[in-house]
């Protein structure tokens, strides 16, 4: 039985979570048209807002907290705004520039979603009595016969959302409404839905961007954050140096632009970041070959259900908007341990790898380590 709105036999109090886009105004409307007691609530997310996206690129500006407040006047129902800026600067900010400061590539929305939306405000949401938390989040809620719930990806893989989702454990997705999940429609239409709903917020653009890096300059971001250091970029096959750098964490793995090395490599083709020491601040590249991972170590699982995935042949998502890939996936001593069946690349640590059985959620953890198919490396 699929049930993106639980089933039960009286109205829910929802709270709606409405960053002041699209998705979320045709949730909570949605939430609303399907009998429950609806409450929208806008995240201040920044102490000082005008340093956040503008021009509705991100989610947490007063612009976007404006469009929220006017969407739930058109829809009818209450609205808030509650500040979790400190909470959102310890758990989503500060992760974000001690991830990178490590050497590892983060994923601040997949963070903000387990420490903030699903944490600090489905618990602040439970104290004040309501039932559940509803996002715009295109996944999808699956009530089993025996109670149990279960976190499949959305009708349409086009929008699926599930990968940010995956830290949800199986208390937090019997408090989660994602009325999105289950549309088989294009993001033409749910704007026209929104239209037709009279909310304003139709025709405003996505946002893609992280929200609290205001002029989407992550480098810079960081060396405001972290200082500059110079460093050396080596090649990993010869050794040599054949470039500088002002700071290991402005690179990921698997990033080719933006290397300025002096040169080319002797066989003339593109060299790609393949390790980031912050330990000596060094950058090594190579050929891209050398990017391809048939292994990795993952730490911190999280499980969408009541117990540990078995060990057995799973797909994995690697991004955000990434393919899956197959994987043989075992629990180790609390760390997952994954077997690619085909190489993958540019895996980076710091990203989370989701477990899916079919379009089911299995859970997720944290890349703390990668094995390479190069030989000697």
């Amino acid at each position: 039985m699929t049930e993106n709105l639980p089933s039960v036999p009286r109205p829910l109090r929802v709270l709606a979570a409405m960053s002041g886009g699209v998705d979320s105004a045709v949730a909570a409307a949605r939430a609303v048209e399907a009998g429950h007691d609806v409450t929208g609530v806008h995240l201040a997310l920044s102490a000082n807002p005008q340093s956040f996206r503008t021009g509705a690129r991100g989610c947490c500006t007063i612009e976007d907290s404006r469009d929220a407040r006017r969407a739930a006047d058109v829809i009818g129902i209450p609205f808030y705004v509650w500040d979790l800026a400190e909470r959102f600067r310890e758990d989503v900010v500060e992760d974000f520039i001690a991830e990178y400061e490590a050497g590892r590539t983060p994923n601040p929305c997949l963070r903000c979603n387990e420490k903030i939306k699903f944490a600090a405000l489905l618990d602040k949401a439970l104290a004040l009595g309501f039932d559940a938390v509803c996002t715009g989040h295109y996944a999808t809620v699956v009530l089993n016969e025996d109670g149990t719930r279960e976190l499949h990806r959305a009708s349409d893989m086009a929008k699926d959302q599930s990968y940010v989702l995956g830290v949800l454990d199986e208390k937090q997705l019997a408090h989660a409404l994602f009325p999105l999940g289950d549309t088989l429609t294009t993001k033409e239409e749910i704007r026209a839905e929104a239209e037709e709903r009279g909310l304003a917020v139709a025709k405003k653009p996505d946002s893609h961007d992280i929200c609290f890096i205001a002029d989407g300059d992550t480098q810079g971001f960081l060396a405001n954050r972290l200082g500059k250091a110079e460093g050396d970029i080596v090649d990993e096959a010869t050794g040599e140096k054949v470039g500088t750098h002002e700071g290991a964490f402005g690179f990921t793995i698997g990033q080719r632009k933006g290397l300025r090395i002096g040169h080319p490599a002797p066989d003339g083709k593109p060299r790609y970041v393949l390790d980031i020491s912050p330990v000596n601040n060094t950058v090594t590249v190579g050929p891209v070959e050398a990017l391809d991972v048939t292994a990795l170590t993952a730490i911190r699982p999280r499980w969408c259900g009541s117990t540990a995935a078995a060990p057995g042949t799973y797909t994995a998502q690697l991004r955000a908007h990434g393919g899956e890939t197959e994987v043989f996936a075992e629990l180790v001593e609390g760390e997952l341990r994954v077997r690619f069946t085909e190489p993958v690349r540019g895996v980076a640590p710091g990203q989370a790898i989701v477990l899916y059985d079919g379009t089911r959620v299995v859970g997720s953890a944290t890349i703390s380590a990668t094995t390479r198919a190069t030989a000697g490396v």
